[in-house]
């Protein structure tokens, strides 16, 4: 995972970037399982990897990708990113349908994805997007995903 321009430090960027980490450990668990041959493991585990994929790949796409598809530079770029994310959940798709020989194949198309985004896009994005821009970003993100509240913690009972 990409650490040395500093794109990390923002907000929007930075949760992205655990968000990849966090699907990367799926998938990493999903290909384990593909390979020992524990069908219902893999089921159970392509669930997950689409539970963790699914809103992140429209996050993505309605803040951060919309913002910077405005430039024309970044347009070729941003739309094999989004085509990436079809053939991404296609694959998954044909995973879970039973094609579990294909875990492998969707975890290198990951690690490939997640790669062009953090060390290619995300960096740019730093480059070009300024204060106004990563509002945007943050509030067309947040309608597309609204980020769930953090659960309250139980109040302090009296010793």
């Amino acid at each position: 995972m990409c650490s040395y321009c500093g794109c990390q430090s923002i907000d929007m960027i930075g949760r992205f970037t655990a968000e990849h980490e966090e699907l990367i450990n799926a998938t990493g668990l999903l290909r384990r399982a593909a390979a020992a041959g524990a069908t219902d493991e893999v089921v159970e585990l392509v669930d997950e990897v689409a539970a963790l994929l699914a809103p992140h790949t429209v996050a993505e796409e309605a803040g951060l990708f919309a913002v910077l598809r405005r430039d024309e530079d970044f347009t070729p770029y941003i739309d094999s990113l989004c085509g990436e994310h079809v053939t991404l959940d296609e694959l998954l798709a044909r995973v879970g349908a039973g094609e579990s020989d294909l875990a492998d194949r969707f975890y290198k198309q990951l690690r490939s994805h997640i790669e062009r985004e953090e060390d290619g896009l995300f960096p740019a994005s730093l480059t070009t997007l300024r204060g106004d821009d990563w509002d945007e970003v943050d509030a067309l993100t947040a309608a597309a995903v609204p980020v769930a509240p953090a659960p309250r913690s139980a109040p302090p009972t009296a010793p």
